[in-house]
């Protein structure tokens, strides 16, 4: 018997990337560790891992905020967290979703939700964050290299700080990037 979700806005907190990969492991890590914290009843944590199409269709639950933990490459040192707010508006019609199941990234996944939300009346969420780690390695391999390893309990502290407050303090400004 499935229970109707809890009244009030809800946010899904989701650990992308493959755990094969090395650093691209890191969204995985820590949604684990995330979810062994004591977190307000409104905020669901889940592993999604490489299953995209998965996340878009949980999506369609009914998500005020989805946070999306994954490694992300943008150029900085390993470790270097970075917290971008998506922009889930910005063109009037989305591109055509890829149903590869090898290669759902974030923008796959968002761009599937909003083809299943036309379909069936649902609504996206309507805030989009993207909490991401500069890798140090994706190749073959399980295990996070010491940089990113050593980021993860600060991505935890960030995220429950965004679910606190919605935006990460200006202590961590040198860390936490505007959108692109």
């Amino acid at each position: 018997m499935n229970l109707p979700p809890p009244p009030g806005p809800r946010t899904l907190v989701a650990g992308i990337g493959n755990v094969f990969l090395g650093d691209d492991g890191f969204g995985v890590e820590t949604a684990r560790r995330l979810a062994e914290r004591d977190l307000p009843g409104h905020v669901e944590v889940v592993d999604i891992g490489v299953r995209g199409v998965h996340l878009a269709y949980q999506l369609l639950d009914g998500y005020d905020t989805l946070v999306l933990v994954d490694a992300t490459a943008r150029g900085e040192a390993p470790g270097t967290l970075y917290v971008i707010d998506h922009d889930i508006g910005g063109s009037a019609s989305p591109p055509a979703a890829t149903l590869d199941g090898h290669r759902m990234t974030p923008d796959a996944v968002l761009a599937l939700l909003g083809t299943l939300c036309a379909g069936t009346g649902g609504e996206p969420p309507r805030r989009v964050l993207v909490v991401g780690c500069e890798p140090a390695s994706v190749d073959e391999g399980i295990g996070l290299s010491p940089p990113v390893s050593d980021a993860v309990p600060e991505a935890v502290r960030l995220i429950e700080e965004l679910l606190r407050d919605g935006e990460p303090s200006v202590a961590q400004a040198s860390t936490a990037e505007a959108p692109t």
